[in-house]
């Protein structure tokens, strides 16, 4: 295991910007309140000192490339140009432009990939569709088109699959791959709303940011429930079996609150209604829980815990073979996934390495993830501790394997919030706005997520000074001694 303090998983320059290790990594690094602050709001001292930052919300250097070079071939001035994988994710974002602007658009193939020409003013709609779907050109895509090598082909997609699919005892043929968690999660709503037109749909519990605006910006709208408990729930179980809902979407458990539903009541309310089930379960992994006895269809990031290095975008949906949507679910998937993935080879040969010890990385982040959460859990200066064996356990326990743990990702609420910004700073740990790493990494969650909706999201259970911890390999030792040192400020 690394030794948290003398082998950072980032270098890291005198703002805190990142110098990542590798150029296709899909995090980084704001290891201060104050460079969160700036980031959040856009001041130039730290938004042009950053050399990457999430994909969906910033566009790599090579695809930044890839997108000139394409407006430079088959746009006039006054139009930008946003490259996308395929014809439908292109005539996707063409209709959802369109519907917001009133623009005309226009698409052109450009070097096997499909160009978007959209007016300039339209730029940024352009770019929410390619936010909230996740339907984007990967860094190592753009860098093959750049070099004019295309394709790469020699790399047999099927063993991942199969692969992944033993993971979670799943029929191989079961498993779609996409270009990452997001675009898995816009196909099952495309799939589940085609089956029922005009429904809304169900979240329960609160979840990752854009799963929730994807329900909201397409379709016919989401009905929220922040808490699956009480009389509100009763009612929506009621509304469930009668079939109101087009699908019920959840996280078992939910980020950042870990918070897990009863989904054996959820899922005998789907089947009355006839109701599709929709369970994300990259928060606490494959290795930990199994919830296809449950669900219909099962959403994965493998960007987080099943690669672990930070380095490559993927995601995975499974069709659960016991749900009695299962032949109208698998004809989607079938004609929307040609081949059972749509990610670039070059970086399904780059998940296929990450792979190798998977379970190893999980049992290590388990034995680390609780031990800390129980040093959290007893220290004076921690108000609130969100952890799946300590929040909602009798449900977790539910979904658990027997072999499994509780996960590496917990989240905390200091006692003194003003404190909260001296923690952070003094926590000498990788921070940036990811999970799932070999590494740990740390974030305050509510402003980096909801910096423009602060009060809605506290008004959902959220504090803006929630810190969250995705707990990775080092040594146990090193982990506790950091959060010492760092709670000694709080």
């Amino acid at each position: 295991m690394r030794d948290l303090k003398t082998e950072p998983a980032w270098n890291v320059d005198d703002l805190g910007m990142p110098l990542p290790i590798s150029q296709h990594a899909c995090s980084v690094c704001l290891p201060t309140w104050d460079a969160v602050l700036g980031y959040e709001e856009g001041r130039d001292k730290v938004i042009n000192r950053m050399r990457c930052g999430y994909p969906r919300f910033f566009v790599h250097p090579s695809v930044a490339r890839l997108f000139a070079e394409a407006k430079d071939a088959v746009a006039s001035p006054g139009s930008q140009v946003v490259v996308f994988p395929t014809r439908d994710a292109a005539q996707r974002a063409q209709r959802f432009v369109e519907k917001r602007t009133g623009a005309a658009l226009r698409i052109v193939s450009y070097e096997g990939l499909q160009a978007l020409i959209v007016p300039e003013d339209d730029y940024p709609v352009a770019m929410e569709y390619w936010r909230y779907t996740g339907e984007i050109i990967s860094s190592r895509q753009a860098e093959r088109v750049l070099q004019g090598k295309g394709g790469e082909p020699g790399f047999a997609v099927e063993a991942l699959r199969k692969e992944l699919a033993e993971f979670g005892d799943y029929a191989e043929s079961d498993v779609f791959l996409y270009e990452n968690g997001m675009s898995a999660i816009f196909a099952i709503f495309r799939a589940v709303t085609m089956m029922a037109p005009g429904k809304k749909t169900l979240q329960l519990e609160f979840p990752y940011v854009d799963a929730l605006r994807v329900q909201n910006h397409f379709g016919s709208g989401v009905v929220f429930l922040n808490h699956a408990e009480g009389e509100s729930f009763e009612e929506a179980l009621r509304r469930i079996a009668k079939g109101e809902f087009a699908a019920v979407f959840c996280e078992a458990p939910s980020n950042p609150l870990l918070r897990t539903i009863d989904l054996p009541a959820v899922a005998d309310a789907c089947r009355e209604g006839g109701v599709p089930l929709v369970v994300d379960d990259t928060t606490c992994s494959v290795a930990n829980i199994q919830v296809d006895q449950y669900a219909d269809i099962i959403t994965t990031s493998l960007t987080k815990w099943v690669s672990g290095k930070g380095d490559v975008m993927a995601g995975q949906v499974t069709v659960c073979s016991s749900s009695p949507m299962y032949s109208d679910l698998l004809g989607f998937f079938d004609n929307d996934c040609p081949g059972r993935s749509r990610m670039f080879e070059g970086d399904a040969r780059v998940l296929n390495e990450n792979i190798a010890n998977f379970a190893e990385r999980m049992h290590a982040s388990n034995e680390n993830g609780e031990a800390v959460a129980e040093m959290l859990r007893e220290h004076p200066a921690v108000e609130h501790l969100y952890y799946p064996k300590f929040t909602t356990p009798e449900m977790y326990e539910r979904i658990k394997r027997p072999e499994g743990g509780y996960g590496g990702l917990l989240s905390f609420v200091l006692k003194n919030r003003k404190r909260s910004a001296k923690f952070f700073d003094s926590l000498q740990m990788s921070k940036g706005p990811s999970l799932g790493t070999d590494f740990s990494l740390a974030c305050p969650f509510t402003l980096l997520a909801h910096y423009d909706e602060l009060a809605w999201a506290e008004g959902c259970g959220l504090d803006r000074h929630l810190i969250r911890i995705s707990v990775g390999m080092e040594s146990t030792d090193a982990l506790l001694d950091a959060l010492g040192a760092a709670l000694e400020h709080a």
